[in-house]
């Protein structure tokens, strides 16, 4: 009983008011190297459908929010970054990552702010501030206040719109500019 008590209390915290997102400076470079992954950013509705599994297609176009705790990253701790399923964008990386108790990957920052775009979010009853990555336009989840230092923020993310490349794929990935962000992070 106290554990579906505290589940549920767990839960309502992700519906707390968001608050403006705070700006952090990352030392990526400003030229992106050329992706590996595909963008699909371009596709049609229909097309991109027929690309992204039903969960997918309705967590980042339908803005819809995946089972907590029956997710494929709530509870990773390999390192790596989680990049933006549709456009392959990089997004959080896994040294921002904490564990909120929520069911859902958490971060207390993105890792490239410029990669993401916040909206206010007035469904269900409630004002929250909805991210979404910048060019795949995909619903990633919400950002609240009330997560750990040294920003305060919790980035509530939703697995089915990420992918996640580890570390030892970052250069075949294209993403090689991450690989230092690694090399003092103590391990998870």
């Amino acid at each position: 009983m106290k554990r579906n008590f505290t589940t549920l209390v767990i839960l309502a915290a992700c519906t707390i008011t968001g608050a403006a997102l705070l700006s952090w400076a990352g030392e990526a470079k400003t030229q992106q190297p050329k992706r590996t992954m595909k963008d699909l950013s371009s596709l049609p509705e229909a097309e991109l459908r027929k690309q992204l599994t039903p969960e997918q297609f309705a967590v980042t176009k339908k803005n819809g929010t995946e089972p907590p705790f029956r997710n494929e990253y709530w509870d990773k701790k390999e390192a790596g970054i989680y990049v933006d399923l549709i456009s392959g964008e990089p997004l959080f990386a896994s040294i921002h990552k904490f564990d909120s108790g929520t069911g859902w990957p958490s971060f207390f920052q993105p890792l490239e702010k410029s990669s993401i775009v916040e909206k206010t979010d007035a469904t269900h009853g409630m004002a929250r501030v909805e991210v979404r990555s910048k060019k795949g336009d995909a619903h990633l989840g919400h950002v609240f206040n009330d997560g750990p230092k040294p920003t305060g923020q919790r980035y509530c993310m939703n697995s089915a719109a990420m992918r996640f490349v580890p570390v030892s794929k970052l250069k075949e990935e294209g993403l090689e500019q991450y690989a230092p962000l690694f090399e003092a992070a103590p391990a998870k």
